[in-house]
């Protein structure tokens, strides 16, 4: 091979050899360049054939750099790099997936994965988290908090927070560089009937024809159980001989069990079994939704347009066991199957109050002793 003949271009040089024909000699002009930290050589042209020059063997250099007209092994390897960049990323894609892997299976991870592929992939899947910026997070926030409630809202970006923070921790990736801001959360809203709406409640189920909704807002006022509780509760949980209802994956965590008072075991003795759940959806399995039914009896009740038929009755309740002072707090917080105090602390007002009705029975009775004895 002739020897390298440096031209007035950087990168750029030439070799004499046999003219392509013709009689003679001519020039065949090289570049050289470095791309991604590797050096190529690639033969530009030929002096006579491809009427090619230093100056426009330059100017194809430049391009060479910039990625035009790349050869098919050249871009072969340049693509081979850009994949194994990506593939080393730590996107929120890679991070939520590896994430869910290490949870457990349950509702939870269900509804988290529902979540992220609704709210939050499109936002911020690609992204590593060192390239989410502030204005990213206020931009997804801003507009979730147009259709959801704060409490959803602050859902979704805890599960932001707990992918990155998985990442994080396990060495993975880099944390933000900023807070993530939520939406505040006022979680001591206690839902109330009067006694003349409750009234209203139970005629307006005793005239309604559906034959779940209104035994189910029955059945949430004699025990407090939530809404998911009730779709998931089958026959075999309610055990009549011992008097136990068997709350199968509340929200606290493992199942639990409450007592089966006498206005539940009076109810669900008289609801027809037509299927292994107690209140089936379609094809006698599990139910997933009740509200048109619902909302309807509490129109026909005239209730508060924000009150909630089925967890609005769970506070009934609770509030009416909290303000008759015979039950305490922590009997309160095992009937509500609630795993910590906290939420059940929503009533101690109401017991508070309880408590300064017998305290005044009580005033009465010695104000009249001592009144007795003048």
């Amino acid at each position: 091979m002739t020897k390298r003949i440096k031209t007035g271009y950087p990168g750029v040089f030439y070799r004499i050899a046999d003219r392509i024909g013709g009689p003679g000699k001519e020039k065949v002009f090289y570049a050289v360049y470095k791309k991604d930290g590797k050096v190529y050589e690639r033969k530009v042209g030929r002096q006579f054939t491809d009427n090619m020059t230093a100056a426009k063997a330059a100017r194809r250099r430049g391009e060479y750099i910039e990625g035009k007209d790349l050869p098919r092994k050249e871009k072969r390897e340049i693509e081979a790099i850009r994949k194994a960049k990506e593939d080393s990323k730590w996107t929120i894609d890679r991070l939520f997936n590896a994430y869910m892997e290490d949870r457990k299976p349950g509702k939870g991870k269900d509804t988290d994965r529902g979540r992220y592929e609704k709210y939050l992939k499109d936002a911020f899947g690609k992204k590593e988290p060192s390239e989410i910026l502030p204005l990213d997070v206020d931009r997804v926030r801003i507009r979730l908090l147009k259709t959801k409630s704060p409490q959803t809202v602050r859902h979704i970006l805890n599960l932001l927070t707990w992918t990155i923070n998985y990442g994080v921790n396990n060495g993975l990736c880099a944390g933000l560089r900023f807070r993530i801001q939520k939406p505040p959360v006022d979680n001591t809203k206690t839902e109330d009937l009067t006694a003349d709406e409750l009234r209203r409640l139970l005629a307006a189920i005793d005239h309604d024809s559906h034959p779940q909704a209104g035994p189910m807002m029955k059945l949430v006022l004699c025990t407090g159980m939530r809404r998911g509780e009730l779709f998931r509760l089958k026959w075999a949980d309610v055990d009549f001989d011992r008097g136990f209802i068997v709350i199968r994956n509340p929200k606290g965590g493992r199942d639990q069990t409450i007592p089966l008072n006498d206005a539940a075991r009076n109810l669900l003795g008289k609801h027809p079994r037509t299927s292994e759940y107690v209140f089936p959806g379609r094809s006698g399995g599990q139910r997933v939704d009740i509200n048109k039914a619902v909302n309807e009896i509490k129109k026909a009740a005239g209730l508060p347009a924000d009150f909630r038929p089925l967890h609005g009755l769970r506070h009934v309740y609770a509030s009416m066991l909290a303000s008759s002072g015979q039950v305490d707090m922590y009997q309160l917080q095992k009937l509500l199957t609630h795993k910590n105090a906290v939420m059940t602390q929503r009533y101690a007002h109401l017991r508070d109050e309880a408590l300064k009705r017998a305290a005044g029975v009580a005033s009465d009775i010695i104000t009249g002793a001592m009144n007795g004895t003048k």
